[in-house]
């Protein structure tokens, strides 16, 4: 078989456009390469994208990959971690949790939405008892290193910083419960704090693949942001933010400040990008730019992959951004690195 490769590398984009489609392939955002090599290992053996994807996201929430996907990591101002995940088919089916509670293997959860409800989004802790009613086993989600972590944000930092506006808390205490404050006279006193995204503050795993029958998946796994309010849900959960797939053109995920990027709705423009024509590179550039025009300080990225193995990433606010790729042209997964 005659290939024909183009590579281009810039400082937004590392892709590959072939003479015939390159699939199977998977592409995953940051340094998770063996959450890679499993889904890889699905897709070599004729596997489903869907499946794929899913046992790939899976080894990042066993691993607690970089301490933002899985149990372990990112207490909320209470101290608990709470997950949320999605996986998608091209064929417009949809699961997801968010504010999972107790349950580790989310994505699987997530999956179980898809294949066995109607619904497409189920949250908190009636996500956590349809989980268990599905064969879950319930579990803390606490480890000695999240509430450390937690104890020395609320003992030491006083709860500095939080994701509070235009309140102020109760005079005896360094930290909750808050009280709203006159509007207009907040952000003298209380400037809005950004989310800041590097190895280990970043909010998810995303990961998108096609099989060998041409199938697009796409899903995503996270224990959300840092001393999150209770309750908050960011942009891995919602589909079209933190990920997306479509059949007739591929798929895309997010990752970095969900609170912000969920706005934009980045890897379904990114997908509607590419239906229009756009390479992976250009889509996702076109995606990162529509959220910096608003909020130029935003910091996250955006990959993506057509149906026929082309792939391409851009990012924003980081200095580089990972992400790995495995296909059949690869004897061995590749990690590539793009500036941002």
């Amino acid at each position: 078989m005659l290939w024909l490769s183009l590579i281009l590398l810039s400082s937004f984009n590392y892709y590959v456009v072939d003479s015939e489609p390159n699939v199977p392939v998977v592409i995953t955002t940051w340094w998770f390469s063996n959450a890679t090599v499993k889904a890889w290992e699905v897709l070599k053996e004729g596997g489903t994208a869907l499946d794929a994807v899913e046992q790939g996201a899976s080894v990042c929430e066993v691993q607690q990959c970089d301490g933002t996907v899985g149990y372990g990591g990112s207490p909320d101002e209470n101290g608990e971690t709470t997950l949320d995940a999605l996986i998608m088919d091209g064929t417009m089916n949809v699961g997801a949790v968010a504010a999972l509670r107790r349950i580790k293997s989310a994505i699987s959860v997530a999956r179980h939405v898809l294949e066995h409800t109607k619904h497409s989004f189920l949250a908190g802790e009636l996500a956590t008892q349809f989980a268990v009613q599905m064969g879950f086993h319930e579990e803390s989600l606490t480890t000695a290193h999240s509430k450390q972590l937690w104890l020395k944000w609320h003992n030491e930092n006083h709860c500095q910083p939080n994701f509070w506006m235009g309140v102020k808390p109760d005079p005896t205490k360094q930290c909750g419960p808050y009280h709203e404050i006159k509007k207009n006279s907040f952000r003298d006193t209380q400037p809005e704090v950004h989310m800041i995204v590097d190895r280990y503050n970043h909010d998810t795993i995303g990961m998108v693949a096609v099989d060998s029958n041409g199938d697009v998946a796409a899903g995503t796994s996270t224990n959300g942001a840092k001393y999150k309010i209770p309750g908050r849900v960011g942009d891995s959960p919602i589909p079209g933010a933190g990920a997306y797939a479509d059949n007739e053109v591929g798929g895309a995920a997010a990752t970095g400040d969900g609170d912000i990027m969920l706005r934009f709705l980045p890897s379904f423009l990114a997908v509607e990008e590419m239906r229009r024509g756009a390479s992976p590179t250009d889509a996702t550039q076109t995606a990162v730019k529509r959220i910096a025009a608003h909020y130029p300080d935003f910091m996250g990225a955006v990959i993506a992959l057509t149906k026929t193995g082309q792939y391409g990433a851009a990012c924003h606010g980081i200095p580089t951004f990972p992400f790995v790729v495995q296909d059949k042209t690869r004897n061995v997964f590749e990690v590539i690195t793009i500036k941002c």
